[in-house]
This record gives C-alpha cells, sequence and structure tokens, in this order.
C-alpha cells in the first residue's frame, strides 16, 4: 500500500505543499472557527493511504483536546507540524517519537 503525504491548514500554508505535488490536501479557510478543523484532521487520520500528516503548529491550538491528543500520539500517520514557535517539539523529537529511536544519538 502507498503512504501519501497529506497536507491541512490555511490554503497560504497548503498552496506551496499542492504545487510541489502533494494531492491530498484539506484546505481550511482562515478565519474559520476553531471547532472546523477538527473534522478534516480527524478524515485525514482514518485515511489508510496516509502515512505523514504536515500542518501548521499554530494550528495545533485550534483543535479539541481529543482530536489534539490523537494526531499528537498517532504513529501511524505521523504527525509533523511546521512553523509558529516549535510546539510540536521539533522535528527530531517528531521522527524520534515516530520511529522509537534518535538518530542523531551520539
Amino acid at each position: 500500500m502507498s503512504r501519501e503525504i497529506a497536507v491541512i491548514g490555511s490554503p497560504t500554508f497548503t498552496d506551496g505543499f499542492r504545487l510541489a505535488g502533494v494531492r491530498k490536501v484539506e484546505a481550511v479557510p482562515e478565519g474559520d472557527k476553531p471547532d472546523e478543523l477538527d473534522a478534516p484532521v480527524e478524515r485525514t487520520f482514518a485515511d489508510e493511504e496516509v502515512g505523514i500528516v504536515v500542518m501548521h503548529a499554530e494550528d495545533m491550538q485550534h483543535l479539541s483536546r481529543d482530536v489534539r491528543e490523537t494526531a499528537e500520539t498517532s504513529i501511524e500517520p505521523t504527525l509533523v507540524t511546521l512553523g509558529g514557535d516549535g510546539a510540536g517539539g521539533g522535528l527530531r523529537e517528531q521522527i524520534k517519537r515516530a520511529i522509537g529511536i534518535d538518530l542523531m544519538d551520539e
């Protein structure tokens, strides 16, 4: 089974990924109510073809507690957050959580 990258966020955030060839995109209009982000996240995490989910770090604050916990603790698909203040724990920590080892361990 093919594992695809999915991107969730505002059109401004998702457009670059779409241009780079990412086919699974959930564009959520900017200014939507925070609870409207839950449904696209739940749909994407339920999609068996998705292996990596990319979101803007600040969007994580707009998820309900249950959906945010599901996204943060999911191993497959793996959540990667970009931008913001590093709320996602940094890419190194996300990879470590996803595969169980620290590739950069000295």
